[in-house]
């Protein structure tokens, strides 16, 4: 009687795993995914800081409000006007929401990606 593989391709329970990645380069893929994630989520944080601070009309001369809006306007440069509504209150949203929805969905496809590999 020959020894058929009932399933080629998947590893059988009594089979010890041949895992080509060392624990080492494994942990250092963790560390590189979770310092990308947090970029991404920093980044995405300040967006929306800036949006709240606009929605609440926030002292615009404060140097806190004119350092988050600095900061947001130089995270989302290449999505600036994308949005041309007549509303200020909605460009704003939108113009600056968009760029951290991008930088969370774009950082942590990266580090679930460096995770897997």
């Amino acid at each position: 009687m020959r020894n058929i593989d009932p399933a080629p391709g998947y590893q059988a329970y009594d089979e010890p795993s041949h895992s080509d990645r060392s624990p080492r380069r494994q942990a250092t893929a963790r560390r590189t995914g979770v310092t990308i994630c947090t970029i991404a989520d920093i980044a995405a944080a300040l967006l929306a800081l800036w949006i709240l601070l606009f929605l609440l009309d926030a002292n615009r001369g404060n140097a806190f409000v004119a350092f988050v809006r600095g900061t947001a306007d130089w995270l989302s440069w290449w999505a600036q006007d994308v949005f041309t509504m007549d509303s200020e209150w909605l460009r704003i949203v939108l113009n600056y929401g968009l760029p951290a929805v991008i930088y969370l969905l774009i950082g942590h496809g990266i580090a679930a990606r460096l995770n897997r590999a």
